[in-house]
């Protein structure tokens, strides 16, 4: 499942900031609910990492690093926080990997074995 960003509108995996007093794998299933209102069982390593630059603005941008846990999805709901603010959806994992723009992150899904 891949959902569009807020700002650009492309296609991205849910990711976002540690959160405080969560696990690395609890806060990836809290942005995976925010999200994109999915919840499901999540991996507790992360099956891949890649790198990004998070713009802020014309001329500011951080370079991220985001690490990848795998979720089996066992629930897709109806209405979630950022419901209004993105768009879900489901692709073949081929398929998906085309339409992100991070070569590492299309690596990770192409390479992924559950």
């Amino acid at each position: 499942m891949l959902v569009t960003s807020r700002e650009t509108g492309r296609w991205v995996i849910p990711k976002g900031w540690p959160h405080d007093n969560m696990s690395p794998a609890r806060s990836a299933a809290q942005e995976a609910f925010e999200e994109a209102g999915i919840t499901g069982a999540i991996t507790k390593k992360p099956v891949g990492r890649f790198h990004y630059l998070k713009f802020y603005g014309d001329n500011d941008a951080v370079e991220c690093v985001v690490h990848v846990h795998a979720m089996e999805v066992e629930e897709e709901l109806a209405r979630w926080p950022e419901k209004n603010q993105r768009t879900r959806r489901w692709f073949l994992r081929p398929e998906a990997a085309e339409q992100v723009d991070e070569p590492e992150l299309r690596a990770i899904m192409l390479e992924f074995t559950p």
